[in-house]
């Protein structure tokens, strides 16, 4: 039966959800913005080309991308452990959840960065500007509509993940899913926790497209 625990229990699950979600794409930001930018900056056709550095940082993040998620969660469980004491609940699950979501978005900023215009970056060269100066002041300024959109698509893909450890004791909506959804065949909770996903995706959709639509200066 619904009783005020469920509710409660499905409450604090939207929070831990949140509290998963967001602080894992302040982190993954953290360490995968600086990683696009390097990829960008180092390929053939970027501002300081360097191939031996570019190939080293296209190969990890092609194999971190590459492993699926659950997995990571699991193998990345001693490490987990070792960073913050214990394997399971919400805060252990920012760990695997940053380091799958550095290399995503290192790709992202990637491909952001190299829509800017190369007629901006040669004018600015033209300007005596440094590199640090273009990327600082041109192709992260250049690249902002994008990159909003981008995170957006991030926060998304982190918050399918968060459900995703609830398979291995996460926390969160996809824990509650696992409990009671799938063990105890309580059809009910599931298709809550079902809709508050969705809700919570399209959320951040709305919010993130609305804020790239008011910086998006071709408007």
């Amino acid at each position: 039966m619904w009783t005020s625990e469920i509710t409660s229990m499905i409450i604090e699950g939207v929070w831990a959800t949140l509290y998963m979600t967001l602080v894992s794409t302040l982190m993954g930001y953290l360490f995968g913005l600086p990683l696009g930018v390097l990829l960008a900056v180092t390929d053939k056709d970027g501002l300081k080309p360097n191939p031996v550095v570019y190939k080293v940082l296209d190969v990890i993040v092609n194999i971190v991308r590459s492993i699926p998620f659950l997995i990571l969660l699991i193998l990345l469980i001693p490490f987990t452990r070792l960073v913050v004491g214990q394997s399971y609940g919400s805060t252990a699950t920012i760990v695997p959840l940053v380091i799958a979501a550095v290399p995503f978005i290192g790709r992202m900023v990637e491909s952001s960065i190299k829509e800017v215009d190369p007629g901006v970056i040669e004018a600015a060269r033209s300007m005596g500007a440094s590199n640090l100066q273009i990327v600082w002041k041109v192709l992260l300024v250049e690249a902002r509509t994008s990159l909003i959109v981008g995170s957006t698509i991030t926060i998304g893909t982190i918050l399918g993940y968060s459900a995703m450890a609830g398979c291995v004791g996460g926390g969160g909506l996809g824990d509650i899913a696992v409990r009671y959804g799938y063990y105890r065949y309580q059809t009910d909770i599931m298709i809550v926790t079902v809709v508050l996903l969705i809700l919570l995706v399209q959320m951040f959709q709305t919010v993130g497209m609305f804020i790239a639509s008011k910086l998006d200066k071709r408007k």
